[in-house]
């Protein structure tokens, strides 16, 4: 049975604590973080040992998995050390808080015979899954264009309790790495890769309580022609459902929650979206587990995992331009 570690004991790690916990072909064998009182929580809570050392951690347990669940500045090193030690990776997102660290970890993961998988989880949602087949199937005829949104919120006392995550050094950026970034991997993935983007980034209502964005926007041009529009901010009063509309020549569909199409003939079509089994915040989605058990499934086979460091470049690439079109006087930062 492959032994599983978590690097990271802070919010997103409870999901995959979670998930570990639900599957019978993985077994946690050991938890890491600096901060002391998380990791003892941890490690008391799970009963397995506790390191501060993520490195100390791997020399003396060997884990055959480890899922990496820390601040975004950590992501692309801490996966590079596990794969150049022969550990799997489970990477939380975004692949890299830089272009340059995902470029350096996409090489590495290239070199290794471990395997990784980046959390683009909502790919594992019905609805998602749904759409991809009947736009992958070719039966829609071609596919227009799209529009998404996000439109969430969020307060100062967020990014109090986790500074990092409002600083470009730590967090490589706010609302569209942290937040939106899953929408837009949906997008690329769904429509196509992005040949060209133009767009805005700017902070609208956390001036005083972050030095990144809450608020952007931007229009993409995909490779096969479509053109998509895309608006997110964090200054919405509540989490409103995230909306994705993709237009085809035959059909249109409409994801809000659930997946509606819609096609020319007037027939409507509905997929209903799972309801979570496990615990999390309902913005996590409700597919994580999935991905985690489809990748313990997956160790053996001879292919990379499907959503590896490659593809999971593809929306930091289209974030970090967007940063260096709204942000040209600091691009060492946003880059």
């Amino acid at each position: 049975m492959p032994t599983a570690a978590v690097i990271g004991c802070g919010d997103i790690s409870t999901i995959h604590f979670s998930a570990l916990a639900t599957m019978d072909n993985a077994e946690l064998v050991a938890v890491c973080d600096t901060d002391p009182g998380r990791l003892e929580a941890a490690s008391a809570e799970h009963g397995v040992p506790g390191y501060a050392d993520y490195l100390d951690m791997l020399q003396k347990v060997r884990p055959d998995v480890v899922h990496i669940c820390t601040p975004h500045h950590l992501h692309a090193s801490v996966a590079a050390d596990c794969l150049e030690r022969g550990a799997n990776v489970i990477l939380e997102k975004p692949l890299a808080h830089t272009l340059a660290e995902g470029r350096r970890l996409i090489e590495v993961a290239e070199r290794s015979r471990a395997k990784i998988a980046v959390c683009f989880q909502n790919r594992y949602n019905a609805t998602s899954q749904a759409m991809h087949e009947l736009l992958d199937g070719g039966g829609l005829g071609q596919v227009m264009g799209a529009s998404a949104t996000v439109m969430w919120h969020r307060e100062g006392s967020y990014y109090r309790s986790r500074p990092w995550r409002g600083t470009w050094a730590e967090g490589g950026g706010g609302l569209m790495m942290n937040q939106a970034i899953h929408t837009v991997d949906l997008l690329q993935w769904l429509v196509g890769d992005v040949a060209k983007v133009e767009g805005h980034a700017s902070t609208r209502s956390l001036g005083g309580v972050i030095e990144v964005e809450d608020t952007a926007e931007f229009v993409a041009e995909h490779v096969n022609g479509a053109r998509s529009v895309f608006y997110a901010t964090l200054a919405n009063a509540v989490n409103a459902p995230v909306t994705l509309d993709i237009v085809t020549e035959k059909a249109t569909l409409s994801l809000r929650g659930d997946l509606t199409v819609t096609y020319a003939d007037g027939t409507v079509d509905v997929v209903p979206e799972r309801v979570a089994e496990t615990g999390g915040r309902s913005y996590w989605g409700v597919s994580h587990e999935l991905l985690i058990a489809d990748f313990y499934n997956k160790l053996q086979d001879a292919a990379p995992f499907w959503i590896g460091p490659a593809e999971a470049g593809k929306s930091l690439a289209i974030i970090k331009d967007i940063y260096a079109q709204s942000y040209p006087e600091m691009t060492a930062q946003v880059r």
